[in-house]
C-alpha cells in the first residue's frame, strides 16, 4: 500500500521541489500551500507522515502539528525551521513532533527522516487495526497501546490463547490482569462456556475450599444442602485464580488434583466429582519467592507457570499515557454528560511524569475525579490533585540492566519536573549545558 506524504509550504518553487522527488521515492505526495490548507486537508483524509515549514504567515507549523496530533492515530510531523527559530522546533518537539530539521535542508537527512517516520506510521496503522480486532472479539478497552511493550503482550495473548495450557499472569496491581484472562477465555474454543473469576485474597481461609469445590449437605454447621463450587459452575469454560499466592497450603494441594487429575471432591464428599476447566492465574507477588519461603507449593507453582505472560506497568509505557487518558476522558465525559473535557498541555506533561504506582487503574480514577470536578472544556496543572502534583518525583530507581536511553530519558524528564520546565535550572541540575540538554530534548524526543 503505497503511503501518503503531506509536503506544507507557503514557498510554491520549494514546495514543488519536493513534491516532484519525494514522488519519484514512491510516497504518494501531497502538496498544501499553508498551514489552511494542509488543516483542511487533515480535516478530510488520513496521510502518513507530514513535512511542515515552521513560518508561515497565514497558519504556521505549530497550527498544522496540533491539527496532526488530533487525529488518530496522528501522521509524524517533521517541522522544517530556520537556525533562528531553533527555540521554536524544540517547542514543537515537547508537544509531539516526531523530529525538527533546519534550512538549507539537507535532503539525504530529510529522505531518511521521513522514512523513519513512516516505517513508525505504518506500525501505529498496524497496532490500531490489531486494537480494533482485538476490542470487537475480545473487549480490550482499558488495555491500550502503540508502545512495544503493549504489542508484544497482545501478539503473546493471541498466540497462547486457543491452547489448554496453563498460564500465570503477573502483574503489579492495576495493570489489568482480569482483563487479559478474559481476553485469553475469549479467544479460545471455550468462549461460548463459563468464565469464573475467583479473587482468592476476598475469601476466607475457613470457606475457601467450599467457594471453590462445594460441599455436600452436613460437611459443617450451617451446611444445610450440598453445593455446588465455583470450578463445577465452570465446567467447560475457564477458571481465573485472581491472587493465587492467598490460597492456602491445605487448599494447594486440592488445587494441584484439579490441575492433574481434573477431579476434586467437595467438602464432606467422598465421590470424585470430574470437571473439564482451564485454569488461568494471576499474582502481584513472586511466586518463586512464596515457594522459598515455604508459603506456595513447588510443584503447585511449577504446574501453574507453563506459560507466563507479564503485564508491564504503566510506568514502562510511559508513551501510552496520552492515548489511554483520551480513552478516560471520553468515556467519563459520556457517562457523566459532562461538556467534552480536554487537558491543557502544562498538564498533560505533568500527567507524563507522574510514575502511577497504582497503573493503569490509578490513572483511570484519577481522569474521572478529573471529569467530575471539571467547570469546564479544559483541564490545566492547578486541577490535579495533590498526589500528582507532589514532589514524590525527586527520587527514580533503576534496576540493574535498564536500557541506558532509557535512564537518560527519565532522569531528564523528572530533573525538567523538577525544575518546573525552566530547562536552564535543569541543565544546572543535571550538570550539563543548556546546549547539551535541547540536544538531548531533541534525540530523545522527550514530550515533557
Amino acid at each position: 500500500m503505497t503511503q501518503t506524504l503531506m509536503l506544507v509550504d507557503d514557498n510554491e518553487e520549494g514546495l514543488a521541489s519536493l513534491q516532484i522527488g519525494f514522488s519519484r521515492s514512491g510516497y504518494e505526495v501531497i502538496a498544501a500551500h499553508g498551514g489552511g490548507e494542509a488543516i483542511k486537508i487533515l480535516e478530510e483524509r488520513e496521510v502518513d507522515a507530514v513535512v511542515t515549514d515552521l513560518r508561515m504567515p497565514d497558519v504556521d507549523g505549530m497550527q498544522v502539528l496540533a491539527a496532526a496530533m488530533a487525529r488518530q492515530p496522528s501522521p509524524p510531523v517533521i517541522i522544517i525551521t530556520a537556525f533562528g527559530t531553533v527555540e521554536s522546533a524544540v517547542e514543537a518537539l515537547q508537544i509531539g513532533a516526531f523530529t525538527y530539521l533546519t534550512k538549507p535542508l539537507n535532503i539525504k537527512e530529510l529522505r531518511a527522516q521521513v522514512a523513519k517516520a513512516m516505517e513508525m506510521q505504518a506500525l501505529r496503522r498496524e497496532n490500531l487495526e490489531l486494537r480494533r480486532e482485538i476490542n470487537s472479539r475480545y473487549g480490550f478497552e482499558d488495555l491500550l497501546g502503540d508502545t512495544k511493550e503493549m504489542r508484544d503482550l497482545i501478539h503473546r495473548i493471541r498466540v497462547i490463547a486457543d491452547t489448554r495450557a496453563t498460564v500465570l499472569i503477573e502483574g503489579e496491581s492495576g495493570t489489568g490482569k482480569e482483563l487479559v484472562a478474559r481476553a485469553i477465555h475469549k479467544n479460545s474454543g471455550r468462549a461460548r462456556k463459563p468464565f469464573v473469576p475467583i479473587h482468592c485474597a476476598a475469601l476466607s481461609e475457613s470457606l475457601i475450599e467450599s467457594e471453590l469445590f462445594g460441599h455436600e449437605k452436613g460437611a459443617f454447621t450451617g451446611a444445610l444442602a450440598k453445593r455446588q463450587g465455583l470450578f463445577e459452575m465452570a465446567h467447560g469454560g475457564t477458571v481465573f485464580l485472581d491472587e493465587v499466592g492467598e490460597v492456602p497450603l491445605a487448599t494447594q494441594v486440592k488445587l494441584l488434583r484439579v490441575l492433574e487429575a481434573r477431579e476434586f471432591l467437595r467438602v464432606g464428599g467422598t465421590e470424585p466429582v470430574q470437571v473439564d476447566v482451564r485454569v488461568l492465574t494471576a499474582t502481584n507477588r513472586v511466586l518463586l519467592e512464596e515457594v522459598e519461603e515455604g508459603r506456595f507449593r513447588e510443584d503447585l507453582y511449577y504446574r501453574l507457570n507453563v506459560v507466563r505472560v507479564n503485564i508491564p506497568p504503566l510506568r514502562a509505557r510511559a508513551a501510552d499515557i496520552p492515548m489511554l487518558i483520551d480513552h478516560f476522558l471520553d468515556q467519563f465525559s459520556k457517562e457523566h454528560g459532562k461538556a467534552d473535557v480536554r487537558l491543557t498541555k502544562r498538564a498533560l506533561n505533568r500527567l507524563m511524569q507522574f510514575p502511577w504506582p497504582g497503573n493503569v487503574r490509578q490513572l483511570r480514577n484519577v481522569i474521572e475525579n478529573l471529569v467530575l470536578f471539571s467547570d469546564g472544556h479544559e483541564v490545566d496543572v492547578d486541577d490535579l490533585s495533590p498526589e500528582i502534583l507532589s514532589d514524590s518525583t525527586k527520587e527514580i530507581t533503576f534496576q540493574v540492566g535498564t536500557p541506558l536511553d532509557h535512564v537518560e530519558r527519565k532522569l531528564i524528564e523528572r530533573t525538567l519536573l523538577h525544575a518546573n520546565s525552566n530547562r536552564t535550572h535543569a541543565a544546572e541540575l543535571l550538570g550539563i549545558s543548556r546546549r547539551t540538554l535541547l540536544r538531548k530534548i531533541k534525540e530523545l524526543s522527550l514530550e515533557g
